[in-house]
């Protein structure tokens, strides 16, 4: 099951049993999923869910917090959703409910955020209302760079009030405007993990935070897995680059070479994957690494100045092209 249906699955099954926060959630969907419309002259107030069950829960809270039976719909999808959607819509009394849930203040006139009450309510009442915008409009991507939880908005207004419950129930949360609708947008991996468990869904954040953590240790395991490999790509194009200079070295030299630069040069050419160290102990007797590294220079230091004195390439043309230090 995708992020968002698992959340929204299993937030419509928590049940607040205290009457503010069922208030404060079922104001939240319906100011996010819908609110107000004229119809007829008269104020009817309308939510379009995604779900059967989302929409039947709807209406049973109307009826048994307000006392008001609404009509349920089938209907197309709006708004940019896929599939059908289901309307819970109440036509009569739509005013008095809309004045009660607080979408129409004493004048009339729609409130474009949220009701003030809600917003500066207590812990439980804005989880509430992040759980019924959630509900509403609500989307969780998977763990990973782009990760997000966002909420689309009706309003710029109702952003705002959101951002405010959300930074009061302390999550770090930003609005934003995508493509001319506003959005409120979660990213930091422990603040969705909060928002989650603060909505109600325990067991959707623990299952999210335990794949980000695998996530992130495989993408951890990767990037070390790379840089290993970069490292032995690099040496073994070194150990190739620094055996051709040492055969073009002894080849130029001849019979000239001092017997300990010779030494070292065959020591190279014997164990063309050893490290420094590890040649200086295959020397008999035994030398530092300092001490094979500084015989090795002075040998190709030689050979250069021969070849360049006789004008004859020099121990770099020996090295195949792209395995150049």
């Amino acid at each position: 099951m995708p992020p968002t249906a698992d959340v929204k699955s299993e937030l419509a099954a928590v049940r607040d049993p205290r009457p503010t926060a069922r208030v404060a959630e079922l104001t939240a969907i319906l100011r996010f999923s819908g609110g107000l419309h004229s119809i007829a002259g008269r104020v009817a107030v309308e939510a379009e869910l995604d779900s059967d069950q989302l929409a039947r829960r709807v209406a049973r809270d109307i009826m048994e917090l307000y006392g008001v039976r609404p009509a349920l719909h089938r209907v197309q999808a709006s708004g940019g959703r896929t599939g059908g959607s289901f309307a819970v819509r109440v036509i009569d009394g739509g005013e008095t409910l809309a004045r009660q849930t607080g979408l129409l203040d004493q004048r009339r006139r729609p409130v474009r955020g949220l009701p003030n009450k809600l917003t500066t309510g207590a812990r439980p009442d804005l989880a509430a209302v992040w759980r019924g915008a959630f509900l509403a409009a609500g989307t969780l991507s998977e763990p990973g760079r782009s990760a997000a939880l966002e909420i689309a908005c009706p309003s710029s207004e109702a952003a705002m009030a959101l951002v405010g419950a959300a930074h009061r129930l302390g999550i770090s949360a930003k609005a934003r405007e995508v493509r001319g609708v506003p959005r409120v947008v979660v990213r930091e991996g422990d603040a969705i993990r909060v928002a989650l468990a603060e909505m109600g869904a325990v067991r959707t954040a623990q299952a999210w935070e335990e794949m980000r953590q695998r996530r992130e240790v495989r993408a951890g395991v990767n990037r070390l897995v790379n840089f290993d490999d970069a490292n032995l790509r690099r040496s073994a194009q070194a150990a190739v680059a620094a055996c051709a200079r040492v055969e073009r070295a002894l080849e130029i030299l001849g019979d000239e070479v001092p017997e300990h630069l010779r030494e070292a040069g065959e020591l190279r050419l014997s164990h063309r994957d050893a490290s420094l160290d590890e040649l200086g102990h295959h020397a008999d007797p035994p030398l530092t690494k300092d001490a094979v590294a500084g015989r090795i220079r002075r040998l190709l230091a030689m050979a250069d100045k021969k070849a360049t004195a006789e004008g004859i390439p020099g121990t770099e043309s020996a090295v195949p092209e792209g395995f150049e230090d």
